[in-house]
């Protein structure tokens, strides 16, 4: 009589350890488990048809159990009893329901666009639309070499677009990643890991700021006396006071701004870490404030566009500055980040761990932990008051 297989446990199958060599653990009936040396637990389904021996792929363990392995068996023996090879059929559900490059990135922008701003999330959805899915996106995912990730990222350079070939090399690895994460069958590697060695570095490029106190004085005067729009004005006027990303000065409103405590709060949504950050309020900021109210209060944003229900346009602020006469080789609305973080720590001699949780970047602490913005709220309150005032003093 042939020797009986004892069937298998889901203890046994959960706790089986990887050695040196593939082991096989069978359950009867041709299916057993397949366990690689790197960890991986594999079904697989021996069975004959014309005569001829066939292995049938049935999953991977923990995604496919014990119980759904034993009901694949069950369906591939009652498709050989109608002569049909259930490899035949697998490979032609697999061509029906392929796992593409285009698939997955969709897939993974999902789970990952929980965690950035609307804003972000469209730029990496233009990205992936313009430079992952036209070369590679119908393609098996299981297919992708880094040689095929290589020869798109050549095309990109080829345009001059240095910047641009290290962004989409970061988004297919953070594809490939995900892939693994959820166990897509095949996915074993990450073939845009390490790429970037072979990628040339985009020259470095800096956001235009004004470090000298002699030529920011010449500016904070030319602001005070700008003819243009009094609204446009005022964002002027804070635009180098609190140092804050543009996008989230054009789109300050009524209803975050507490004039009673000070304090200015931009929710999660607005901010690039999608973290609310708290701005201490000058005197000076109040001030400026306090004749916006008279124009704008009646409506949501600080500085509301042409349309009422909208924010001044995002070239605004570079539009007046250049107006001016200061040209983006000078000064842009995003420099004035660099010329408070410079100024305030060098001149006026602040911690640039305060700097740096005002400048609501994500930093650690001395300590290793999460810098706590909240709790050194009173250091920050009196450094941006520092700030007003030694901005007034350059104008004297």
């Amino acid at each position: 009589m042939p020797r009986q297989t004892a069937p298998l446990s889901a203890r046994r199958v959960d706790t089986v350890k990887p050695g040196d060599k593939p082991t096989k653990l069978f359950d009867g009936g041709g299916l057993f488990l397949l366990v690689t040396p790197p960890g991986g637990k594999l079904w697989r389904l021996k069975y004959l048809f014309d005569g001829k021996e066939k292995t049938l792929a049935l999953g991977k363990y923990p995604y496919v159990t014990l119980e759904m392995a034993r009901k694949g068996r069950q369906d591939a023996r009652e498709h050989l009893a109608q002569g049909i090879d259930p490899s035949t059929l697998k490979e032609k559900a697999g061509r029906a329901a392929i796992v593409t490059v285009e698939s997955v990135a969709h897939d993974w922008i999902k789970v990952a666009a929980a965690n950035w701003t609307e804003g972000h999330t469209q730029t990496v959805r233009s990205r992936m639309n313009m430079y992952v899915i036209p070369p590679l996106g119908n393609r098996h995912i299981t297919e992708i070499t880094a040689r095929d990730i290589m020869e798109v990222l050549r095309q990109i350079e080829a345009s001059g677009l240095y910047d641009t070939a290290h962004r989409i090399r970061s988004l297919f690895e953070q594809i490939f990643t995900y892939a693994m994460i959820t166990g897509v069958e095949g996915v074993t590697g990450n073939p845009a890991s390490g790429l970037s060695r072979a990628l040339m570095n985009p020259p470095t490029k800096h956001m235009s700021a004004i470090l000298d106190p002699k030529e920011l004085s010449r500016l904070l005067l030319d602001i005070d006396g700008y003819s243009g729009s009094f609204t446009v004005r005022c964002a002027l006027k804070l635009a180098p006071m609190l140092f804050v990303r543009p996008g989230e000065l054009r789109k300050m409103q009524w209803e975050h701004i507490d004039i009673e405590a000070a304090l200015w709060t931009i929710p999660a949504e607005e901010m690039k870490m999608r973290k609310p950050h708290i701005v201490p309020l000058p005197k000076q900021a109040l001030a400026v404030l306090g004749e916006l109210r008279q124009h704008t209060m009646e409506r949501k944003y600080v500085f509301s566009g042409r349309q009422r229900t909208r924010p001044m346009s995002e070239n605004t602020v570079n539009m007046a500055l250049r107006t001016m006469g200061w040209g983006p080789e000078k000064v842009t609305g995003h420099g004035f980040r660099a010329t408070a973080r410079t100024m305030l720590h060098e001149t006026l001699n602040f911690s640039p761990d305060a700097i740096e949780a005002q400048l609501a970047h994500a930093v650690l602490d001395r300590l290793g932990s999460a810098y706590n913005r909240a709790q050194h709220l009173e250091e920050r309150t009196r450094m941006m008051q520092t700030w007003a005032d030694y901005l007034d003093g350059l104008k004297a």
